[in-house]
Formats: C-alpha cells, sequence, structure tokens
C-alpha cells in the first residue's frame, strides 16, 4: 500500500520523504516481531533476523519499481554518463534517506526495548567484529563496553587494507543479490543497517540522550559507505531488469552494461572514500 502512496517518481522528487517511509517499515518490523515472536521460545532467539526479513518485506515492491525506472532512463537516446548519473542521483538520495530512516527506528527500538534479545544477531556480529578475542564476554555483555580501537591491528594502513576488503566483500554480495534479484540488495542494506543501529545503541550505552552522538559517530563514514552499496545494488537492479525485459536483444543492452560498469567503479572509489573516513577522521572526532 505504502509504495503506492508514494511511487518511485515522486520518491524522486521529494527523497526525503523515504525517511519517514524508512522509520514506518523498520519500526512495524520491530513491533510485529517483538509482539508475534517476542514469546515463542524458538523464534524469538531469531528475532534479530526475522526484523530484517519484515523490513525486505515491505521494502521490496518500492525498491522493484524505482530500480525499473533507472532502467528505463539508461535507455534513453543522446544521454551521457555524467547525465545519466545526475539522474541516478535521484534514486540514490532516495534509497539513502531509506536507509537512515531504518537506521534511526532501529536505533531508537534498541534503546527503548526493555530486551536486546530483538537484536541478538546484530550485537553477536559486532561483537564478533569489535571484540573476537573476547566474543562470549562481548555477547553477555551486550557490547556495553566500547573502546576507541575496533580492531588490534598495528597500523592504520593494515586496518585500511582490512575495512575495504571486508566492505568490498559486501559489495560484491550486494552487487550478486541485486543481479539475481534486482530488490535482492535491499537484503544486505537492510541488515548493515540493523548492525549499524545495535553499534549505535551500543556506544549510546542504551540512553536517547546519547543518540545523537552515536548516529554522527557511525554516519560519517557509514553514510558514504552504504552509498556505495546502493550503487552496487542500481548497477545490478538496472542489469537484471534488463536481463528480464530481453532488452539485451541490440545496443541498448550494451549501453546498459556500460552504465552498470561505470557505477561499479564508482562505487569502489565511494567505498575507498569511506575506509579513509572511518580509519584516519571518525576516531579523531570520536
Amino acid at each position: 500500500m505504502l509504495e503506492m502512496i508514494l511511487g518511485p517518481r515522486k520518491a524522486e522528487r521529494h527523497p526525503w520523504e523515504m525517511f519517514i517511509i524508512g522509520l514506518l517499515y523498520a519500526s512495524l518490523s520491530v513491533l510485529l516481531v517483538s509482539w508475534i515472536f517476542g514469546q515463542d521460545a524458538v523464534l524469538s532467539k531469531y528475532s534479530g533476523i526475522l526484523i530484517v526479513t519484515f523490513t525486505v518485506m515491505f521494502s521490496i515492491p518500492f525498491m522493484y519499481y524505482i530500480i525499473k525506472l533507472e532502467e528505463e532512463k539508461d535507455l534513453q537516446e543522446n544521454i551521457g554518463f555524467l547525465s545519466l548519473l545526475k539522474e541516478h542521483s535521484k534514486a540514490l538520495k532516495a534509497f539513502t534517506w531509506l536507509f537512515l530512516g531504518f537506521v534511526v527506528a532501529f536505533s531508537f527500538w534498541y534503546i527503548v526495548l526493555p530486551s536486546s534479545d530483538n537484536f541478538r544477531a546484530q550485537i553477536e556480529t559486532y561483537c564478533w567484529i569489535n571484540r573476537p578475542a573476547n566474543f562470549e564476554q562481548c555477547i553477555s555483555d551486550y557490547g556495553v563496553e566500547v573502546t576507541s580501537k575496533t580492531t588490534g591491528f598495528a597500523t592504520n594502513k593494515e586496518r585500511l587494507f582490512m575495512i575495504f576488503s571486508n566492505n568490498i566483500y559486501v559489495m560484491i554480495f550486494t552487487l550478486i543479490f541485486s543481479l539475481i534479484f534486482g530488490a535482492g540488495a535491499i537484503f544486505i542494506l537492510a541488515w548493515n543497517a540493523s548492525v549499524i543501529a545495535a553499534a549505535i545503541g551500543i556506544f549510546s550505552k542504551e540512553s536517547l540522550a546519547y543518540l545523537p552522538v552515536g548516529l554522527g559517530r557511525y554516519m560519517i563514514h557509514g553514510l558514504p559507505e552504504i552509498l556505495a552499496y546502493f550503487i552496487a545494488a542500481l548497477a545490478g537492479g538496472i542489469l537484471s531488469i534488463a536481463i528480464i525485459r530481453h532488452d539485451f536483444k541490440g545496443d541498448k543492452f550494451w549501453k546498459i552494461i556500460q552504465d552498470s560498469l561505470n557505477l561499479v567503479i564508482l562505487a569502489v572509489v565511494v567505498l575507498f572514500i569511506a575506509g579513509l573516513i572511518e580509519v584516519f577522521i571518525t576516531p579523531i572526532l570520536f
């Protein structure tokens, strides 16, 4: 219903409205999972995955229609890459606002809900990344103890390499998911939003008063990072829909491939910039 109220064309004209939609999708997902599965002895253990699944279910129609709209732009005659990139930026803004809505809503409910069991999978992921040597203790503490250094690498250069290589790995999966199923990348993006939200909740020490600080801590490098994932998702989604619609019969398909490759290259560049910000700028500010 919501994708019909706020269609992809309207979302591109007013991308900030997708922030409200993201808040709504994520909040509904958390509340539904909490109410329906919270008391179930088995399914309650997988609430973190169920929350992401519900969020994906809400988001898929919008993702599909907006990617379809972007694929139509690729088929236009006499339009260069820069002009096309400007057109694609409208969709990227809508995706980014949607993601921000996810992050803010997930962070809010992580802090407000009496139990962190709804985000158990996200907390385990956080602990595995930040405190692998004390994984079990971190889980029992729900990651309350936060240190300024998130890895044990000796140099910033090594940290940058590991962060960048891990982000490239995620980007490849985002590209593959969106290529196999045009809107499929929303799962990885919603999952990342929930993990970032858990980290923000932990950093905020479960107090709403520190939520803005937590958002600032992770969004400085998180926004360009997630933007790179959205660019890769858009590239794979455009190509996927072109194949589904049999647009590969002719020169137009090669034009779509060229545009998709350009978007992937752009995503890699943005991802590297995000890594530089995470390693060299974020620790200075926080």
